[in-house]
């Protein structure tokens, strides 16, 4: 009977052990129970954990809901309160596990490696996130923007334009290039200027 106490002990340690978690710089969004919503960065994960960077704090143990870019949507529970932000477990299938290991390899390796995509410039939240978007055959449709660099945005909308289609992001010329879970991304024609990156992207 003395060995079964530390046997029992041992799962919970290996699980511990078994996801390294990896530094990464990820943008998205996450909800706490009472329904708010707040934009956040995801400094460090694992397939099993992350720990975020957000204005709003929640409770340990409190369910936490999160769109991340590149990821998708994870959801868990408050485990540790960190300075500015939390983390928190990542609950998910063996399956989707093994893929997030893959998707923060990647996402490693891509940064290790400089590679150029969405690293060029810092991305942010802007202060007016609702804009209009006008599609190829000059339908306009109201959207979020989730994040903005000088060279293109996250946006949040129920309806995906075609891959490679030409959009207006406000006046801005801009290509679609990836769709994501809640939208779709967008690389703008030309690179914009800081001053004016705003009011070209709500420009009606």
């Amino acid at each position: 009977m003395a060995l079964a106490q530390p046997r029992s002990i041992l799962p919970a340690a290996e699980e511990k052990r078994r996801f390294q978690r990896v530094k990464v710089h990820l943008l998205g969004r996450y909800m706490l129970p009472d329904r708010r919503e707040f934009p956040c960065q995801v400094i460090n994960m694992s397939p099993g954990g992350l720990a975020l960077l957000g204005p709003g704090i929640g409770n340990i143990g409190d369910r936490v809901i999160a769109y991340l870019d590149h990821i998708g949507r994870v959801e868990g529970k408050v485990t540790r309160i960190i300075d500015n932000g939390f983390a928190m477990t990542v609950g998910a299938t063996p399956r989707k596990r093994d893929k997030l290991a893959a998707q923060l390899t990647w996402l490693a390796n891509r940064d290790i490696l400089n590679l150029p995509e969405d690293r060029r410039h810092d991305r942010i939240v802007p202060r007016n996130p609702i804009c209009v978007l006008t599609l190829e055959d000059s339908t306009q449709m109201t959207c979020r923007i989730i994040d903005l660099s000088l060279s293109g945005a996250a946006i949040a909308a129920e309806k995906r334009p075609p891959l490679h289609s030409h959009v207006l992001l406000g006046r801005v010329q801009s290509r679609v290039v990836r769709h994501l879970e809640e939208g779709f991304a967008i690389e703008f024609i030309h690179e914009q200027l800081a001053e004016t990156l705003e009011d070209s992207v709500n420009a009606g």
